[in-house]
């Protein structure tokens, strides 16, 4: 296949995605449980994006853990998100040195 076609096929089917729930749910959704189930889906599919690139970005589990043990609790503690990603690549390189 060419180029094109990839890039044809990969149109359609962000398309599809886009369109299909607007042409699908014509009226607003009162369902509460369904627009909160909704509105929890970017936040899953992030979720499911990140967490296997977080443990695959250095070569060990645990220095991947560590970073982000680091980062959940400076998350917790409501620090800004820089220091956040900062304090947890510098936990991750520390670790891997001393690991």
């Amino acid at each position: 296949m060419s180029i094109a076609m990839y890039i044809a096929v990969m149109a359609v089917a962000t398309y599809l995605i886009r369109a299909v729930p607007f042409v699908a749910f014509k009226k607003k959704i009162e369902s509460r449980f369904l627009r909160d189930f909704l509105g929890y889906i970017p936040y899953a599919v992030l979720t499911a994006m990140t967490i296997p690139a977080i443990f695959y970005s250095t070569g060990s589990v645990a220095t991947a853990a560590i970073g982000t043990v680091v980062a959940l609790v400076l998350a917790y503690v409501d620090m800004p998100m820089v220091v956040v990603a900062l304090a947890a690549s510098a936990a991750a390189l520390i670790a891997g040195f001393w690991l």
